[in-house]
């Protein structure tokens, strides 16, 4: 395998032209459209990358009920391996309901069986034949994170996208940090995990952990940091539908291109192209690229 995702998937209800403040008393309000899609950052990016050509696995946990068999239908047939997904009998599958208005969105999510998945729920012989892992959801599934940093130490590469922390604690991550090759977060998040107002300084002080910090900025590109230099790249101008999933799909942007060995600069530019070009569909995986796409 070129990549093995470890981390969350679910169905996405999206709902776009929610209202900011949705009326409760049982009234019923007419919105612009509805769709039922595949998310989970961990999905959306793993099948960003194979969109993108990577020979792509992905791990994680789903109830045995209609929603999980949804989930691992939509993962296989857009090339990811699910053979070691664990189908939970127990617990349902986790369900996602994002309210977007216009590039802004809110996200409800009941976290079902996310957080039952552990580190022992990786076969060994699957992390030891991946050239590349990345985990998503690093908040949503404290299972998992216990393990990590002993799971990190026996991968080749690696990389993290922690997500958002609905706790708004952003703690724990000192000893993850430090095994972690690539630190994938957006501009609010590298704040918060910083602990800074400022986003360079952010990057600066998340680079001192050990990690390299590359963040996903929206319309404003994206920043990273290489030899001690910040580095950035501009978004071009799109006409965007929704930017659901817009950071997952940067995300396999950025690992296809380094796994084709190019170099920063031009690894950060395809990882923006692959996060603007996802924004052309509802959803995280509708308009996805391919590599042919991207380079075009």
């Amino acid at each position: 395998m070129d990549l093995l995702v470890i981390g969350d998937a679910n169905p996405d209800v999206i709902v776009s032209g929610a209202p900011r403040q949705p009326a409760f008393g049982q009234r019923e309000e007419l919105v612009e459209s509805g769709r039922l899609v595949l998310g989970g950052s961990g999905a959306i990016t793993a099948c960003g990358a194979a969109r993108l050509g990577l020979r792509t696995a992905f791990v994680g946990r789903v109830g045995a009920d209609p929603a999980g068999a949804f989930v691992l239908d939509e993962l296989t047939r857009r090339g990811v391996d699910v053979s070691a997904c664990v189908v939970d009998p127990d617990a349902p599958t986790a369900l996602t309901v994002v309210l977007a208005d216009g590039a802004d969105r809110a996200i409800l999510t009941a976290s079902g069986c996310l957080d039952r998945l552990t580190a022992a729920d990786v076969p060994a012989g699957l992390l030891r034949d991946a050239a590349h892992v990345h985990v998503s959801s690093y908040f949503l599934q404290p299972g998992l994170a216990d393990g990590l940093p002993a799971l990190f130490r026996q991968a080749r590469s690696t990389s993290l996208d922690t997500n958002d922390d609905p706790s708004g604690r952003w703690e724990g991550l000192d000893e993850l940090l430090a095994v972690t090759g690539l630190l994938l977060p957006n501009d609010r998040e590298a704040l918060r995990l910083a602990g800074e107002d400022d986003l360079p300084a952010a990057v600066r002080r998340l680079a001192a952990t050990g990690t390299t910090p590359v963040v996903k900025c929206g319309r404003d590109g994206a920043l990273t940091i290489d030899d001690g230099e910040l580095v950035s790249v501009p978004a071009r101008e799109a006409r965007v539908v929704d930017t659901v999933g817009a950071g997952d799909s940067f995300n396999a942007g950025l690992l296809a291109a380094r796994h084709r060995g190019l170099g920063v600069r031009r690894s950060l530019e395809i990882a923006v192209a692959c996060g603007t070009l996802s924004t052309r569909a509802a959803g995280g995986t509708a308009a996805q690229p391919t590599w042919e796409d991207v380079t075009a």
